[in-house]
């Protein structure tokens, strides 16, 4: 796969990163641009890749093009590409929708509009641990949705959904490790407050959240079957989940989730 990659940021370096080491594509077949130089020659000096001199000689030298750049300067960047022709877009632009995109790509008569997928990651993509998901665009194609997976694959966990969905994978994966790590600075502080270390509280916390999730993945139990597995009648769980449920915490997620969704489509124009 020849794979163009725009914006060698945190995120971009994260894929490309999973991408190259899980032999998606080769180190000499992935060619980055990145305005901010420095960033782009990390990149090329950590993995191998290669550098380009813009953004039009990405889009013309590559088979397949990952747009990793921020929401700001997106349609600009696009207008950049020129004419890409019948290729793959693959987006991580938060907020850009799909009908955004096609509207701001170049086409001429003898150069068809490219094909498009958009996709919300979030930052375990970092340490190989990410979830995402992805919504093709109208003329993208079965192969389309399979590149994609293999790209976002390699650094966690992928899976496709309808454009409309995107808001609420948004405001549950895509800002949800902000609220994981809420929960854990939390629990730091009610531990300390115990009369724990902080450092003890600390480990503890982070590697009680980390346990967790992997038993429920591993397993794959019903997270209200592991939570009644540990929950003994008027234990110490039992009072813990007690006072959370006093206390609304169900609620407090649901209506979480919601403000960030509601947020998400404010930014994409109110519409999915």
């Amino acid at each position: 796969m020849k794979l163009g990659v725009i914006g060698c940021g945190k995120m971009g370096e994260a894929l490309v990163g999973g991408i190259v080491r899980s032999g998606v594509a080769k180190a000499e077949d992935v060619l980055v641009y990145d305005t901010w130089a420095a960033s782009m020659e990390h990149l090329v000096e950590k993995l191998g890749v290669r550098s380009a001199g813009g953004n039009a000689e990405v889009a013309t030298a590559s088979e397949v093009i990952l747009l990793c750049v921020k929401p700001q300067g997106f349609v600009e960047m696009l207008g950049e590409l020129g004419p890409v022709g019948d290729k793959l877009l693959v987006s991580i632009a938060a907020g850009i929708r799909l009908e955004t995109m096609a509207a701001s790509c170049v086409t001429t008569p003898t150069s068809p509009a490219p094909r498009l997928v958009r996709v919300m990651p979030n930052t375990p993509a970092l340490v190989g641990r990410g979830a995402a998901a992805y919504a093709l665009g109208t003329t993208a194609t079965p192969a389309d949705a399979a590149t994609t997976e293999a790209l976002l694959g390699a650094v966690g966990y992928v899976c496709q959904v309808q454009e409309e969905d995107l808001d609420a994978v948004t405001a549950l994966s895509g800002s949800g490790p902000a609220y994981i790590f809420l929960m854990i600075e939390a629990l730091v502080a009610a531990g300390v407050a115990q009369g724990l270390d902080p450092q003890i509280a600390h480990d503890l916390a982070v590697h009680t959240v980390a346990g967790a999730a992997a038993l429920t993945i591993q397993t794959g139990e019903d997270p209200a079957v592991l939570r009644k597995n540990v929950t003994s009648p008027n234990g110490t769980t039992f009072a813990a989940l007690q006072s959370f449920e006093q206390n609304h915490f169900t609620r407090i997620v649901a209506e979480a989730v919601a403000a960030a969704a509601d947020r998400s489509r404010e930014l994409g124009g109110g519409r999915a």
